[in-house]
């Protein structure tokens, strides 16, 4: 798309047929304008790695907070069942 606007497409054009805001043309414009094809695939396959990462690190962290819990009603006994 950008590519097709650099040749002197129509912006209005170009987002119609594609289906795509004026807006969201923008935005991938300032976010995607000079990369090549293999920087774009290398930027995709690091967002794409992050998001895994970032999932790990949410189910690692539930499951710490999880075990925390398990040990403090172990120490502390069960305040749900009226002991201390």
């Amino acid at each position: 798309m950008l590519k097709e606007v650099e040749a002197g497409a129509a912006i209005a054009d170009v987002c119609r047929r594609t289906g795509i805001s004026v807006a969201t043309f923008h935005r991938w414009k300032a976010k995607y304008e000079g990369l090549e094809l293999s920087e774009l695939r290398r930027m995709k396959s690091l967002e794409s790695e992050n998001a895994q990462l970032m999932r790990l690190l949410a189910d690692t962290l539930l499951e710490k907070n999880t075990l925390e819990e398990l040990v403090r009603k172990k120490a502390w006994g069960d305040p749900s069942k009226g002991t201390l």
